[in-house]
């Protein structure tokens, strides 16, 4: 460690470091430029950030067990006012407010260790962002160097960030006082490229933040931002995969005979897709070797971070207790997962399926989607909460997160459907909906969804061997259901066939029907008129 100026600097800052750290006015005794993972595992430990678990892994528990997407504000000015769709999760505050709390924060770093890592959000070089983050805590550190891409030595030489995100866990925001709601917060200023989070040890923050910001930079430059998984087959043929939590997406991604481009996080070029990611953040709560032997592996490798998981006396993780909370996760770099793509990009996607987990046993296991019906299924972003999940959960509860990503959409969710719609278009993909939830009844009466059937399900989908099938529709969201497939029970694939009670499904299918439409009125103005009406009306 060598002392420079007014710091204690460890790792090589560099003058670019200096200069920009002086002009955001941060005053740290020891600053850690672009430590590596010794560095910070030796770092988190003397700080009592965590634990080494078994196989190596830094285990640390949080104070918060995830995002908190209503403290996140976008700062309102000449630059959001018009672009940004304000409501829900989009919440203004302004420029002023930004500041003052922006100057509290770097009062409070001053004489703090911090942590500064050099990182770019993208794969692609012609569309990544270069991010600086500024982080009180270790683990942070090794979390987005986890997470994110790393720049060459060479690169590193030259860094110059476009983004700053500046993250103090232990300072707690005055809600009176800062206009805010809490005490922690996530403010985002696109005019000055900051992103400020506070209150909260949940590292999630600092990925979803990021994520956020290329969803309202993206499309202006005709990038589809997509909060999606992404495969290749053998010949090169691209799959992408959305869905919410508990849908199956990871697992489903994640085939051995598909070369794995991202598990989360995605644009869509003139020239393909590409991941906004250099890592992975698994959910790993009942975690088995055998379901899913590659996720696991991560969960005993050194490097990886675990997140909110509780560990044994002997210091073994236990991936089944859920006293913390449902949402343990790791995060590691991609290159721990042995079939990836190098480079995290890949072609244009041959196939789009959506993946829905319908605990109310409505919808068809696959159905292929019409423009209009993907704009509207992409829009809706249905999947269901089951009893258990949360607390007073005691029935099914539908969950419609626009765009499988409601918290991270700045712009109105219509312009997104419509971008995609025009990728969609122009490469000629086929886009499905898969249900992995729900058949022959609702959640507690059906049966959940056979994985070995959906693999199937989807394997015929992006083999092409749907494309010669026939398909029927059926009458309560217009779907075309595919009539064979081969090794799937042909009562599996029709919903209502698959009912003791075919009365009773036609109530939940006219129930479900009826949320769908209630839900989308809120995006009528800003829709196409026959995206509206592609779903049928059952009353």
């Amino acid at each position: 460690m060598t002392t420079t100026g007014e710091h204690k600097l460890a790792g090589s800052p560099g003058p670019t470091l200096r200069a920009a750290l002086t002009l955001d006015g941060l005053n740290p005794t020891v600053l850690h430029h672009n430590p590596g993972v010794a560095q910070l595992y030796e770092a988190a430990l003397r700080r009592g950030e965590g634990h080494i678990s078994t196989g190596g892994p830094l285990a640390v528990t949080t104070n918060k067990t995830g995002r908190s997407p209503k403290d996140r504000f976008i700062v309102e000015d000449e630059l959001t006012r018009g672009a940004v769709w304000w409501g829900g999760f989009n919440t203004p505050i302004s420029p002023a407010v930004f500041a003052a709390l922006h100057e509290r924060m770097q009062a409070y770093a001053a004489g703090r260790e911090l942590f500064v890592q050099d990182l770019y959000a993208g794969t692609d070089p012609q569309h990544r962002t270069s991010v600086r983050f500024v982080q009180e805590m270790a683990y942070h550190s090794l979390f987005v160097r986890n997470l994110f891409v790393r720049p060459s030595a060479e690169e590193q030489a030259a860094f110059a960030p476009d983004w700053t995100v500046l993250n103090i866990p232990s300072f707690r925001a005055d809600p009176e006082r800062d206009g805010v709601r809490s005490d922690t917060f996530i403010l985002v200023d696109f005019s000055r490229r900051t992103v400020l989070v506070g209150g909260t040890e949940y590292a999630g923050e600092n990925k979803k933040a990021m994520f956020g910001v290329l969803n309202f930079l993206l499309p202006a430059l005709g990038v589809m931002p997509m909060h999606c998984s992404a495969n290749v087959g053998q010949e090169g043929d691209v799959a992408l995969f959305f869905g919410l939590s508990g849908t199956g997406k990871t697992t489903l991604s994640a085939d051995p005979d598909r070369a794995l481009i991202g598990d989360d996080e995605h644009g869509w070029t003139e020239d393909g897709v590409f991941n906004f990611e250099g890592g992975c953040y698994a959910k790993v709560i009942g975690l088995s070797q055998e379901a899913e032997p590659a996720i696991y592996r991560t969960t005993q490798m050194y490097g990886t971070v675990l997140e909110n998981v509780v560990l044994r006396n002997d210091h073994s993780p236990d991936l089944n207790d859920n006293s913390l909370t449902e949402n343990t996760r790791s995060a590691y770099p991609i290159e721990f997962i042995d079939n990836v793509v190098p480079g995290g990009m890949g072609g244009h996607p041959q196939n789009v399926v959506f993946l829905t987990a319908d605990a109310f046993g409505v919808l068809p296991p696959l159905s292929r989607l019409s423009e209009e019906q993907m704009m509207y299924q992409f829009i809706s972003g249905f999947t269901a909460k089951i009893p258990g999940t949360e607390q007073g959960v005691a029935l099914p509860e539908p969950t419609f997160s626009t765009c499988f990503g409601a918290p991270f959409m700045p712009r109105h969710p219509g312009e997104y459907a419509r971008l995609l719609a025009e990728k969609v278009r122009a490469s000629g993909a086929k886009v499905w909906l898969v249900n992995t939830g729900w058949s022959g009844g609702r959640y507690g009466e059906g049966k959940r969804m056979s994985i070995a059937h959906t693999r199937r399900l989807i394997n015929a989908a992006l083999n092409g061997e749907l494309g010669e099938g026939t398909f029927v529709r059926e009458p309560y969201f217009d779907l075309e259901i595919p009539t064979t497939v081969p090794g799937v029970p042909t009562e599996v694939l029709n919903p209502r066939a698959a009912w003791a009670d075919p009365a009773a499904y036609d109530v939940a299918a006219r129930t479900l029907n009826g949320m769908f439409r209630k839900n989308f009125e809120r995006f009528s103005d800003g829709v196409e008129s026959s995206v509206t009406a592609c779903m049928p009306e059952h009353t």
